[in-house]
């Protein structure tokens, strides 16, 4: 028998090595899909422990070894079942003396492996054993590798343990809860990453006094290890803000206070610029990285004199460097470099930096550097932006500084500008002559420099000025003659050359003007802006006489870049119309006021529509300008008097814009800039119209016509079905900006007025029509949702007005009529969901909370009259809703938003339909509220918070009242009540949340959580009892009674109601009781349990 028992073993291991096999070396796909799926059943047996163990006993492959490795990975991360304490560690002792005895396996197991013990060592963090923490001796278990003589493979093992156990610790997995995994990583912290920090800088400083056969793998191997485990101490998270890794410019290293003495001693710091000129190029980027996490540390570690020395030390080693740049030509190098200069400004003032001994020599070299890099511009052009971030904010720095030692800027950051412009020029011939990538094309790129050029132009601002002028008018002079001279077509070459330059000239011209500051700007700063103004003015000026025959894109995207920028800075309320640079474009020019620039705005947006309709980018780019000049209080009043408005406001057609045509738009979807005209132009509009209703009548003529067109169309059978789409498209996303502009009560009514009743049912028809076609229903939807949505308490109807509860009938029809067809789509596939179902379900969820919310219909009058509108309006919700996945809710941003501010109004103002509803149903709102309390969107989470207080206090009113003995309530509120009643449960688990979140996490809407809490605790008293217990008893015995005494001054002077007093002196015992539990568990080393309990 047991003959037979092991042959099945060594039969079963058999076909495991070839599953392994087929897995990860077959090409056929059908094959390993197979072999996977037999391995995933493997996974779930009962007996995969043991077979893992005998994988790697028997196992003659490596692929079975790392399939043991991951299976074993997995079973001691499972939160369900978890296996027992000895199990775990007979498995962790058992990989290390794996390891230690097959330190030559191939290098994917090892790393598994290694992976699967700092797993353990993770998630078994907090485990006793007779009062031992059993898992927290890991220096121990690694000093037996590091002590193998002569075994450099065992002392990368070693090493590597500690790394990856760094790295595991640092990072948060998703399923176990944050706050256990910062007590884990705050306690690791304390208890061994200092010790961890030493020994890889001692084994650092061994290495480096050996001569190192770097040629030898495995040498190399091993310093490359011992790197990367510093990098990760370094790099740790230590006071758990886990910054995001794209905001790398503000980080700064949170060294603990018990660290200081590495960082004061300076063999630290020279250890690692000692390395970096002693190893081969391919390591010395890791070095690099280490010293830009020691150039970030905290400046409060230090004090003056300290912080001083520290930064002396740095800058010698930058200044070495530099000195021997021998390594930078590799691109990791040159951007690790790049970002330790950067560093060198983000963490130190330039107060202090100009005080160290050799700063004259060291900014003099960094600016040499820059230039040098500026004028390689194809190399590494991502590292750029540390340069020109550590320039840029040297430059913001001057007019602050106060030592009386020189800073030298005045000298350099001319030389960095004028690197950058020349080398932007310069670069256009070789672009066009190798036909390379254009970066004009990155858009954001550009973006962000041109940002950063702004602030480092200002600085010297009369030789950017200068520079700018000679380099404009010869490029401006050179272009001038290409185009007179005969030969030159557009394609010429030479004609794309001198457009390339110039583009780059007008976005930096655009730059340096945005750059401006107003307190430290002077009079002659500003007739410099008047000279650069004037040339790009007369430029377009030469370029839109030619847009008949051609024209350039990009150096149309750079004018209007200009534009942006010269209307935030010198158009607008704020701006002193006496500036110098009014009086240089009236010399030049003739424009003597901001009335005649504003008309140059208007003719060059007018312009553009014309000739660059078909164009997206320049269209949206021009339309956001007019949109943007709308909305200045002094600017719209100055842009409505001007005859080129006028022209617009009478003339917005097809024939003359032809953004606005019907049929040449490839999709529907590229309408949407015509909604940004519209509201720019309702603005204009608005200036005069007052109560004439004639104006507005002429205004609406060419929307009046399109709709009477649709109307056609859709009273005949036939029609192009295509054309009346995009007719309709057009014409709703035109009215949506016109509502949208539309804030006051005049100029609305005339709006509402013109479009009900007359052309509602033209939208209804085309809900019912295309409901399947998303680009034609979500603009309608969209449409109505403005409509009804009481903006600036816009939507005012007369006493005798019936307007407002008709104008809640057009969106119930809608809704409804929407909300039915949608759903006989039945199952859409998950990429297409959002677009075809989920954005229109959003969209009817906006606007059933606008109209709900508006006060402008009293919906009580519906069900007195035996009017279904609210009914069936109420119902639709619950169908579209039912037919959501609970994590479709929270995964799209727009829906959630709608649903929860939606259901806020529901729950505050008609909690009898939620009373009424369905079990089942009651239960999935419930639980939606449940898992929206820990969403991550603040709004979401307030949103829930208010649905949940108004169904708590509903609950206990009916309580109350049910103790009182009044006359019977309605039989739903019974209803209600014995649902709940009936699920204690769930009411108790959010209740357990809530506190969760308030003791345990970083909780930003402190009040909005106190307000149904106290409905929760009063609902639950004795649950809530319970809770108080498991939670003091978590603590450490010490702490106990403190906790107690919290929670005993959380419920001081509170009653048993739920008054607006009791309330307020609820939410501020709330506010000390977080302060004192934080303040009591932050001295404490224990896990908190409860935690485990509340997850």
């Amino acid at each position: 028998m047991k003959w037979r028992k092991m042959a099945d073993h060594v039969q079963g291991l058999a076909q495991l090595e070839i599953l392994c096999k087929q897995l990860y070396e077959t090409t056929d796909t059908a094959v390993r899909h197979q072999a996977e799926k037999a391995l995933v059943e493997f996974t779930n047996s009962p007996d995969c422990l043991s077979k893992c163990q005998l994988l790697l006993e028997r196992g003659s492959s490596s692929y079975s070894q790392l399939l043991a490795a991951t299976c074993l990975s997995k079973l001691v991360s499972r939160t369900s079942n978890p296996l027992p304490l000895e199990q775990r560690i007979d498995i962790r002792n058992y990989v290390l003396n794996y390891l230690a005895t097959r330190p030559k396996l191939a290098a994917f197991v090892t790393q598994a492996l290694i992976q699967l013990y700092a797993r353990i060592t993770k998630l078994g963090w907090f485990d006793c054993q007779k009062d031992d923490y059993v898992f927290r001796n890991v220096i121990a278990d690694v000093t037996r590798f590091l002590q193998v003589p002569d075994s450099v493979e065992h002392c990368i093992i070693g090493v590597t343990i500690l790394s990856q156990l760094t790295n595991e610790i640092n990072q948060a997995d998703t399923t176990h809860p944050l706050t256990k995994h910062r007590k884990i990583a705050s306690s690791f912290r304390d208890s061994s990453l200092f010790d961890i920090f030493t020994l890889s800088c001692n084994l650092l400083k061994q290495a480096s006094g050996k001569n190192l056969n770097l040629n030898d793998e495995s040498q190399h191997g091993l310093l490359m290890q011992l790197l990367k485990l510093s990098y990760n101490c370094l790099n740790y998270d230590f006071i758990g803000t886990s910054t995001d890794e794209s905001s790398d410019d503000l980080c700064t290293v949170q060294i603990p206070t018990s660290w200081r003495s590495a960082f004061l001693d300076s063999s630290t710091l020279q250890l690692f610029f000692n390395l970096y000129h002693s190893i081969p190029p391919s390591l010395s980027p890791l070095v690099l990285s280490c010293l830009v996490q020691i150039a970030s540390v905290r400046r409060s570690l230090f004090n003056n004199a300290e912080r001083a020395k520290f930064l002396s030390h740095l800058v010698d080693g930058v200044k070495r460097i530099l000195a021997n740049p021998q390594c930078l030509p590799d691109p990791n190098n040159y951007h690790e470099f790049c970002r330790l200069l950067a560093r060198l400004k983000s963490n130190y003032q330039l107060g202090e930096l100009v005080k160290v001994e050799n700063y004259p020599e060291v900014i003099r070299l960094i600016a040499n550097f820059t230039v040098t890099s500026l004028q390689h511009w194809e190399f590494a052009p991502n590292s750029v932006h540390y340069l020109l971030s550590l320039w840029q904010r040297l430059a913001a720095s001057v007019p602050y500084v106060k030592a009386t030692e020189p800073h030298l800027l005045e000298t350099y950051t001319p030389e960095v500008t004028k690197a950058y412009i020349t080398s932007r020029l310069e670069s256009v011939h070789v672009i066009l002559r190798d036909g390379l990538e254009d970066p004009l094309d990155d858009a954001g790129l550009v973006q962000q420099q041109l940002d950063q050029l702004s602030t480092i132009g200002r600085c010297e601002y009369e030789k950017t000025c200068a520079l700018l002028v000679q380099l404009f008018d010869q490029a401006a002079q050179t272009y001038q003659e290409l185009l007179q001279s005969t030969n030159s077509s557009a394609a010429d070459i030479t004609v794309q050359e001198g457009t390339g330059r110039l583009t780059w000239l007008v976005y930096i011209i655009g730059a340096v003007i945005g750059g401006r500051v107003s307190f430290a700007s002077t009079d002659e700063q500003d007739a410099m802006d008047g000279e650069l103004v004037c040339r790009v003015l007369q430029l377009m000026n030469l370029t839109d006489s030619r847009l008949a025959q051609a024209g350039n894109e990009r150096l149309e995207l750079a004018m209007l870049s200009f534009f942006e920028q010269f209307r935030k800075i010198y158009i607008g309320d704020q701006v002193q119309k006496s500036s110098k640079l009014y009086r240089r474009l009236s010399e030049v020019l003739g424009l003597n006021d901001e009335t005649m620039v504003l008309s140059v705005f208007i003719g060059k947006i007018i312009t553009n529509l014309k000739y660059w309709g078909q164009c997206e980018p320049i269209t949206s780019k021009t339309l956001q300008l007019l949109n943007d000049l709308s909305l200045g209080y002094s600017s719209v009043r100055k842009l409505v008097k001007l005859s080129a408005v006028q022209f617009m406001l009478n003339n917005h057609t097809s024939e003359h814009f032809s953004f606005l045509g019907v049929n040449n738009q490839s999709n529907l979807s590229d309408m949407r800039c015509r909604t940004t005209f519209y509201t720019a132009l309702g603005r204009l509009l608005m200036v005069d119209l007052g109560e004439d209703e004639d104006q507005f009548e002429q205004f609406m003529l060419p929307l009046t016509a399109a709709f009477e067109t649709v109307a056609q169309m859709l009273s005949t059978n036939t029609f192009n079905e295509q054309e009346a789409k995009r007719t309709l498209v057009g014409l709703v996303r035109d009215l949506r900006g016109i509502a949208f502009a539309f804030n006051a009560k005049t100029s609305f009514m005339m709006l509402f007025d013109w479009i009900y009743p007359a052309y509602m049912p033209i939208l209804q028809r085309a809900i019912e029509l295309w409901y399947h076609d998303p680009a034609c229903t979500t603009p309608v939807l969209k449409l109505m949702a403005e409509l009804v949505h009481n903006r600036s308490q816009r939507l005012q109807f007369d006493v005798s007005s019936p307007n407002g509860i008709l104008l809640f009938r057009e969106t119930s029809k809608m809704i409804t009529t929407y909300g039915n067809r949608i759903l006989t789509l039945g199952e859409v596939p998950k990429d297409q969901v959002y677009g075809v179902k989920l954005k229109g379900v959003s969209v009817c969820f906006a606007m059933l909370k606008a109209v709900l919310s508006g006060n402008y219909v009293n919906f009580g009058v519906f069900r007195l009259y035996g009017d279904d509108a609210l009914d069936n309006a109420l119902q639709t919700f619950i169908k579209l809703l039912l037919s959501i996945p609970h994590s479709d809710l929270l995964d799209y941003p727009k829906l959630s938003q709608s649903f929860y501010s939606l259901l806020e109004v529901l729950t505050q103002d008609h909690m009898n339909f939620i009373a009424s509803l369905e079990p089942h149903v009651v239960m999935y709102i419930l639980s939606s509220i449940s898992e929206g309390l820990t969403a991550l969107d603040t709004m979401v989470c307030t949103g829930c918070c208010s649905s949940l207080d108004h169904i708590v206090t509903y609950l206990f009113k009916q309580l109350s009242r049910s103790t009182k003995k009044r006359p019977t309530p309605m039989a739903t509120d019974d209803r209600f009540l014995h649902i709940m009643q009936q699920h204690p449960e769930m009411i108790q688990q959010m209740l357990s949340t809530v506190l969760n979140i308030i003791i345990f996490e970083d909780c930003r809407n402190q009040w909005s959580m106190s307000r149904p809490l106290l409905g929760l605790i009063l609902l639950n008293e004795k649950y809530f009892a319970d809770l108080r217990n498991s939670i003091v008893n978590s603590q450490p015995p010490e702490k106990q009674q403190a906790m107690h005494l919290c929670f005993e001054n959380l419920m001081e002077g509170i009653e048993r109601n739920l008054l607006t007093k009791n309330r307020d002196r609820f939410t501020q015992n709330l506010s000390v009781f977080r302060r004192e539990v934080n303040d009591s568990m932050k001295n404490s080393t224990y896990g908190v349990n409860s935690n485990d309990m509340m997850s």
